[in-house]
């Protein structure tokens, strides 16, 4: 299966819903990389609504993605379950607008799904992969980074006048 097969030829499409079903298995993430995710096994439900002027995209997503632990380099799953909407609007080049508009030029004759299927369930999978067993370790793991605030006094007072450097008596003056 290439690119081609999550390619929508969006100038044969009337104007009204379209529904497309897509099985996203490990080619998939050979085709359009393996950066984010190793592999996988998903659904993908895609309704288009094609209007005069616009597009209107809407992504479910399910299924469990191939991950590789970051600690113990041991292989597991990770359910992933997602739901975007584009407006895909007609313009006069190719611009992304905003995360949920994309302007496209009114002669484009397809768009490539493919590709915000890939990026959506990319953005799911947690920097950190930790496989299962680690879950509730994982909060505690950095601990050095917390930040400890103490609600006393402090005993640091700039106006105490023991041990001061002489070069500060002399700064003081100044005033």
């Amino acid at each position: 299966m290439g690119v081609k097969a999550y390619s929508v030829n969006i100038i044969g499409l009337s104007n009204k819903e379209h529904h497309f079903n897509y099985e996203i298995k490990n080619d998939f993430f050979e085709q359009y990389g393996k950066g984010l995710v190793e592999g996988g096994n998903f659904t993908a439900d895609v309704m288009l609504n094609k209007h005069e002027t616009f597009i209107e995209a809407d992504f479910k997503i399910k299924g469990e993605a191939n991950l590789i632990c970051d600690r113990s380099l041991d292989p597991f799953t990770y359910p992933v379950g997602v739901r975007k909407k584009i407006v895909f609007k007609y313009g006069d080049s190719d611009e992304e607008i905003s995360d949920e508009i994309i302007m496209i030029a009114r002669d484009k004759d397809s768009l490539d799904l493919g590709q915000y299927m890939y990026e959506f369930i990319g953005l799911e999978i947690p920097m950190k992969k930790l496989h299962p067993r680690y879950a509730n370790e994982g909060e505690d793991e950095n601990s050095e980074g917390k930040l400890i605030y103490s609600s006393g006094e402090s005993s640091y007072n700039p106006e105490s006048d023991e041990d001061i450097d002489p070069r500060w008596e002399k700064l003081k003056k100044l005033k």
